[in-house]
């Protein structure tokens, strides 16, 4: 299977390259910037230049892609978190803003490609009908995490973009990770939720970039959530 992976030069996008290709998939890389594409790469990976808010030029890139994979963010998250959390606040619409450019491109090239969007946890419901984005305590949760409260208009701006899917009619798949994500062990060993966070035995939020990325190739290999969201967590 060819997975088409933007961002893949993240944290999370640069995972799920290596499972996909630890698992024998093919990858297609597509970055913005072409002074991006790391070279000792080029030989495992396709890479391909296109811009996520570009569906025409998106749509070339994605000609013999079978799944499109996008752990967008603006910036470079995996060089400057500070950077990229800013630009995230400034204008939050970019993540409803791709989520479109991206569905437009399927359409174009093959409305009948999977689509995996990788977000965030705020939209998860703490009880039914209260989102955590929504909760009294969301900008104590963001600072307790080292996350400026100002990020709030962000994390509603990733829950819009899972409502631009909503609206769709395409073969979307949304992954909303642990609260607490970042590099760690690839354990395999990880549960997996519809809409509230799923919390280990000390009732933390929590996964590893790298159990992300697996949950996340299950997925591909094996659909289980099309046209739904789902998220994981010890």
């Amino acid at each position: 299977m060819n997975i088409g992976i933007i961002g893949a030069t993240g944290n999370i996008g640069r995972r799920i390259a290596d499972e996909a290709l630890r698992r024998g998939h093919r990858v297609t890389a597509i970055a913005r910037d072409a002074s991006r594409v790391p070279p000792e790469k080029s030989g495992k990976v396709a890479w391909k230049v296109a811009d996520v808010f570009d569906p025409e030029g998106l749509a070339r890139a994605l000609d013999d892609v079978d799944v499109l994979v996008s752990t967008y963010q603006p910036g470079n998250a995996s060089i400057d978190i500070a950077d990229t959390i800013q630009r995230s606040i400034a204008d939050p619409s970019v993540y409803a803003a791709a989520a479109r450019s991206m569905l437009r491109a399927i359409e174009r090239t093959r409305p009948s490609m999977r689509l995996i969007v990788v977000g965030g946890a705020g939209s998860l419901e703490i009880r039914p009908g209260l989102a955590l984005v929504d909760s009294p305590d969301a900008e104590a949760r963001l600072e307790k995490l080292g996350i400026p409260k100002e990020y709030k208009v962000a994390v509603e701006g990733h829950r819009d973009a899972l409502n631009v899917l909503r609206l769709s009619n395409r073969n979307w798949t949304y992954v909303s990770p642990a609260e607490q994500i970042r590099a760690g062990e690839r354990t395999g060993r990880f549960r997996l939720g519809d809409n509230q966070p799923v919390l280990d035995r000390d009732g933390e939020s929590r996964i590893s970039y790298e159990d992300l990325a697996v949950a996340l190739i299950d997925e591909v290999e094996i659909p289980k959530y099309v046209q739904r969201r789902f998220t994981l967590g010890y």
